[in-house]
């Protein structure tokens, strides 16, 4: 079973648009989830399993393997996404690379 997935987009810093590295877009979506449980009332099971599966994406030791590669493509000049998701439990990380 694959439940509700999270993308990832990092990109380089240009003179117009600041980029975000994979580890820095995965901080910024896991401080979403928080401020958000901490200001609904009730249990929201998807903005706790979205929480969680952030937690388990930046202590996993694939996620140094995804930000390495994905600063490898992007200064390639590529574009790149990382899909976050669980299949039966287990975290899957998928990279895409587009040109």
């Amino acid at each position: 079973m694959k439940d509700e997935s999270i993308d990832l987009e990092p990109r380089y810093s240009t003179s117009n648009i600041p980029g975000r590295c994979l580890k820095c877009l995965a901080e910024e979506e896991l401080n979403k989830c928080l401020l958000g449980l901490l200001s609904i009332e009730g249990d929201d099971k998807e903005l706790v399993r979205r929480f969680e599966t952030l937690i388990s994406f930046l202590k996993s030791p694939e996620s140094q393997k995804l930000r390495d590669e994905s600063e490898y493509y992007l200064s390639e000049g590529r574009q790149v996404s990382v899909r976050i998701y669980f299949v039966d439990g287990e975290p899957k990380y998928e990279l895409k690379i587009s040109e």
